[in-house]
């Protein structure tokens, strides 16, 4: 049993799947706090406004899929793992693309009454190191999600002139070499 706190989002549209996996996690994960999302809307504010240890994705789900997913998780933090939960990646090849793209690894959706003991290896490499920079680990989260609250801020700012958009670019790529230097640590 995994006993760091750990915060874990589930990207799934099917609430009976949701409800398993999040059964399934907490026999190996007792203090997680787990949210889940069926959009990209609320993906995004949950890796803004969470910013979670680990995301567990669905592939398809409704208007977009997994690597649309894991594409946004990148673009967020580089580091940050994903690992898809999914009864669609039965061709070789989609697997290894999703591989090659950045995931973490995939689990298929008939293995679900296994599901827990086949990621509680991949959470305890997640919690190894989280433990690893422990220290900081709390101040990297609170700065990142200031960090991205900033950033979304910016991005919404409808400026009105050349200089403000200058401005405002400028801005923008300080926060995106604070973001780098903070993953640096």
């Amino acid at each position: 049993m995994i006993k760091t706190p750990l915060r874990i989002l589930l990207v799934e549209d099917n609430e009976v799947d949701a409800g398993l996996i999040k059964r399934q996690l907490g026999k190996i994960a007792e203090k997680s706090q787990i949210e889940v999302t069926d959009t990209l809307t609320g993906c995004r504010e949950f890796l803004i406004n969470f910013a979670p240890d680990v995301v567990l994705s669905d592939y398809n789900l409704p208007g977009f899929t997994g690597l649309d997913v894991l594409e946004m998780v990148k673009e967020f933090d580089e580091e940050l793992p994903l690992i898809f939960v999914t009864g669609t990646i039965n061709d070789e090849e989609l697997a290894a693309h999703t591989i090659l793209s950045g995931a973490s690894g995939y689990i298929l959706k008939k293995h679900m009454k296994n599901l827990a003991a086949k990621l509680e290896p991949f959470l305890k490499k997640v919690v190894v190191n989280m433990t690893a920079r422990d220290e900081v680990r709390e101040r990297i989260r609170n700065n990142r999600i200031t960090v991205n609250q900033i950033h979304e801020y910016l991005a919404k700012i409808d400026a009105d002139n050349a200089e403000q958009v200058d401005n405002i670019e400028k801005i923008k790529q300080a926060i995106s070499r604070f973001k780098i230097d903070d993953n640096a640590e």
